[in-house]
């Protein structure tokens, strides 16, 4: 079962470039959008197997953000070059820089011993889960052809941005609170 779980995480960092290439190649956004699916999918469930069969692990628990991060990455990155849009590069790229600044404060508290400072929260989870529910819904648009489907998924970025700024907040704050 432990190797079925880290297999879990390492699609994730897999299906990144993967992905990439899906979208910037036409007519193969619904190919990326299943995998986006499971690999969305693959986020929970290596949670979950790994709590309930006991076989969490440092290295999971390292491994399981930072293959989230480089699923981001190639898509915000592929979707901002398919759709030229400043919108999505910008926004995306606020997105990107929190997740590093927040990786990079979570090894400072790990040096620290102040781990409850970058503790994953509930908020947090939400913001991954409405992260990749935007760029599903972005390669859904693209799928379908639909403007209107993208142009939702504007409003989701946003969304995605606002929760994301304000979850690097508050690790920020609790990191630096004397």
């Amino acid at each position: 079962m432990n190797y079925f779980i880290q297999l879990l995480t390492y699609f994730r960092i897999i299906a990144g470039p993967i992905i990439f290439v899906l979208i910037l190649i036409p007519q193969n956004y619904g190919v990326a959008l299943f995998i986006l699916l499971l690999a969305s999918a693959s986020d929970y469930w290596d949670g979950y197997l790994a709590r309930k069969y006991s076989l969490t692990s440092v290295l999971g628990a390292v491994l399981d953000p930072i293959a989230d991060k480089i699923l981001i990455t190639f898509i915000v990155i592929a979707l901002s070059l398919n759709l030229g849009s400043i919108y999505v590069a910008f926004l995306g790229s606020m997105i990107l820089a929190r997740e590093y600044w927040v990786s990079a404060l979570r090894d400072l508290n790990a040096r620290e011993g102040n781990t409850k400072a970058t503790k994953v929260t509930f908020l947090a989870k939400t913001k991954t889960l409405i992260q990749l529910a935007t760029l599903c819904l972005f390669l859904l648009g693209l799928f379908l052809g639909n403007a209107l489907t993208i142009f939702v998924a504007n409003f989701f970025l946003f969304l995605a941005f606002i929760i994301t700024m304000q979850t690097g907040l508050s690790y920020t704050i609790a990191t630096f609170k004397k």
